[in-house]
Parts: structure tokens; sequence; C-alpha cells
């Protein structure tokens, strides 16, 4: 029997039959889609895409990866969807017999760290809880579950990242908690966040849920101003709650929130002295819930240095008119953290807007093209020299994955056909979910990392 099949599996005879069938069919040499960092054949860094691999057909999970080597540490960003064949359980051990397949061949041990797992049904998450702890034990994963259906027809999807190196030090600390040390650098995930379920409004329930996230990353040795990153997913979010749409109060709840924390100085702030915002993504999901999650990075380097990044063909989304939100949304465009010679981007949901205003309307391929130009431009030399910033900049060849989140399933095919024209062989996940406004089909968010030169 297969090594990653006899620690997925019991070891009967009938299970030893479906391993030697497996094994005829198994690709056990899985390519990498890109590596980004240090590739044999390039003496600086680069990134660059893997050939098709031509090994035979498998019956694992169709995956795309991108190995990220950086100083010394070695990342994985993995996305994962299973076949959309048997039950949901079927589909979770074929797509953690794939990750487990990745890790395998990589050239140390490797160790997830976080996870976000798309559903196409809410009752499934408790199912999925329960295999993930029984197969990953007292390393698990901080791990998101969110209700948007896979547009393949899947139970779900898995983006999952791994990290590994001689000096990378992985605390799991609380469910949903994982501290990450190395090179004087302290990454904390704080992910799966959700206010009681007896709060349904969405003010109180954004203002529960920032509050809860923030407890959580203090608890883990974190504050929000070490906050590069956070994730909103919220229920209903376009529904009129008492004539005010769920997504505005979720604005007005955070804007409170950074105004309190601003108030005692705990937000981080430009040369000038006015706070700046992390990036983020606030995109709806099933339901009338709110799921949240933040990324937080630590560390006294004096080479380490974030850029907030804003489109200079879009008007800042803290700087929205009232006629958008009565408070606006505080976010930056993208987040870049420059780290020695490298940059790490990290793009806000982003979809088909000019100026304030949405563009294209009802026409779902006109907007995935715009939505890639948007985040094109952000990620732009070009832009990142009009925040001051020489030598750095992504193109989206640099991207190391990203997520597209689609209103309506009758656009799958013709936006994945864009964002592959578009984006080759970035790894991706297409999630259907509904976005921040009536009016917009698509959103797309993602991280570049990139050669500072």
């Amino acid at each position: 029997m297969s090594s990653y099949l006899c620690e997925l599996m019991p070891d009967t005879e009938g299970t030893r039959d479906i391993a030697q069938e497996i094994n005829s069919a198994i690709c056990y040499r899985m390519e990498p889609s890109k590596r980004i960092g240090k590739i044999p054949s390039c003496q600086s860094g680069c990134s660059q895409n893997s050939p098709p691999c031509g090994s035979p057909p498998c019956l694992l999970s169709d995956q795309s990866h991108t190995v990220i080597d950086v100083e010394q540490t070695h990342r994985l960003a993995m996305m994962i969807t299973p076949q959309a064949v048997g039950d949901v359980t079927d589909q979770i051990w074929e797509a953690l017999s794939t990750i487990r397949v990745i890790l395998k061949q990589q050239p140390e041990p490797m160790q997830v760290t976080s996870q976000t797992v798309f559903l196409r049904r809410a009752e499934d998450a408790q199912t999925c809880r329960n295999l993930f702890r029984a197969y990953f034990q007292d390393r698990m994963p901080a791990t998101n579950f969110v209700v948007q259906p896979p547009c393949g027809g899947q139970a779900l999807a898995i983006e999952a990242w791994a990290v590994g190196g001689e000096n990378v030090e992985v605390e799991f600390l609380d469910p949903g908690v994982v501290r990450i040390s190395y090179d004087g650098l302290r990454w904390i995930y704080v992910v799966g966040v959700n206010p009681p379920a007896s709060i349904t409004a969405a003010y109180p329930q954004s203002k529960c849920a920032f509050k809860m996230m923030n407890r959580r990353l203090e608890n883990a040795g974190g504050t929000f101003r070490d906050v590069v990153r956070t994730w909103l997913y919220q229920g209903g979010i376009t529904q009129d709650e008492r004539d005010i749409e769920r997504y505005r109060e979720l604005n007005r709840a955070r804007t409170d929130f950074f105004s309190d924390l601003s108030e005692q100085d705990r937000m981080p702030r430009r040369d000038d002295g006015t706070a700046f915002y992390p990036a983020s993504t606030g995109i709806g999901t099933n339901g009338l819930g709110l799921t949240t999650s933040c990324m937080a990075l630590q560390t006294d380097r004096d080479d380490v240095r974030l850029v907030s990044l804003e489109n200079p063909h879009q008007t800042s989304a803290f700087n929205y008119a009232k006629s958008f939100s009565v408070k606006s949304p505080k976010f930056a465009r993208a987040m870049s953290v420059l780290i020695g010679d490298y940059a790490t981007t990290w793009i806000s949901g982003t979809a088909s807007i000019i100026n304030s205003e949405s563009v294209h309307l009802g026409d779902a391929a006109r907007q995935t093209e715009q939505t890639i130009d948007n985040i094109q431009n952000l990620i732009s030399r070009k832009n990142f020299e009009r925040h001051g910033v020489f030598g750095a900049g992504a193109e989206l060849e640099d991207l190391a994955k990203v997520r597209v989140y689609i209103k309506r399933p009758e656009d799958y095919e013709t936006c994945r056909a864009i964002c592959e024209r578009r984006f080759h062989s970035v790894p991706s996940i297409y999630a259907q979910a509904d976005v921040c406004r009536s009016n917009l089909l698509v959103e797309i968010e993602g991280v570049a990392f990139s050669k500072v030169s």
C-alpha cells in the first residue's frame, strides 16, 4: 500500500486492493503550476511556470500549486478541487490525499498552517471539521469554513498554505489561531471568527466579530496594529435590513471599530499621522451569518516595510461618497510587505469599478476583464513608484494564487476562460458568491510575490 494511503485508510484486504488499483494510476510527481524564488536555472529571484505534467492521469483531486522559495523559507500555495463524485466525506479524503502527495514531494518537511474551505452546504462543515481533526490531530491548521459553493459542482474546494524550513517554528494555539516564526518575522493567523448565532442584525453582528477577532489576536500576542489583511464573509451582503443594506452596516461597524482603536493609538499610521488600513475582502456567503479572519505581521527587522497601495483609476474605498455607504469601507486596495529583496502583495477583493462607479453593467465578460485590468494596474511597478517605492512592482505572472468569486452560476465558464487566458497557470479557485454591490458580477483577490531590485 502506498505510504500516504496507509495513513488515510485502514489496512484491510479491501483497502489494499484499492491501493493497488490507485498505485497503477497515481501521478506521484504532481508538478507545481508555478515556482517563485529560487529556480535552479536562474541566478536571481524570478517566477517560472512549470511545463504540463506528462504522467498518467490519477485518482487525486484537480490541483494547482505554487512553490515559493524566499529567504530560506519554503512555502506552498495549494488550490485543491476534488472530482465532483461521491459524498462530502469521499471528497474530503480525496482532497487531503492530494495535499499529502504534494507535501511528500517537497525537499523538506512541510506543515499546513492555514486553509479556507469553500463549501456547497453549511451542514457539511462539521463533517469536514471532524475529518480534518482526525487527520491533522494536534497540528490542525487555522481553518476557515465558508459557504460559497465551488463553481464546478463539488461539495468543497480548499485553498491551503504550507510552510517549511530549518528556522521555521509553527505554533498551533487555540482553534483557528496559528503563529509562524522565522528569520525575525512572526505571522499570526486568526480565522473562522463567528459571532453568536443569536446576533443577526448586521451592525451588532459586525461589531461583535471585530471585537472577537481583536481579542483572539491579543491572546496570541498580537494587536490590530499588526494586521495587514482581513477577510469578511457576510451572509445576505446586499440584502436590506430596515431599509439599509447589510454591507453598509458592516462598513459602519468597521469604521466605528477602527475609530475606537485610533483613539487609543492602536492603529498603524503613515508618516503624516493618518491611519492606514489593511487590505481586505468583503464578500457574500450563504445564510445571514458573518465569518471573519485576519493575518498579522510582527517584526523588529529594519528591512521590512509595509506599503498601502491604492489604484490611480479608482477612488480609495475609504474616500467613497456617502451615497455608497454612510461610513465608507475602511480598507486598502492592496497591502505590500517588502521584506529584504522581495515584496509580497496581498490584493484586496477587486471588482469592475472605475473611480467609484461600477462599470460594464450586466456583462460578466467585460467585468472580468476590467477587474483583471484593475489588478494589473494596482500591482504595477508604475503604481509602486506613484507610492514612493522604486524598484518594486509585480505583473500578473507574479501571482501565486487567485480566488475568483462569481455571482451568477451561468457566468462561470465565461469568467474562467478569461481568467485562464489572462492569468495563465496561476492556481485558482472559483466560488459562487454574492458581491458587495448588486450590479457587480465578479470579484477577484490574490497574492503576488515579486523581486525588489
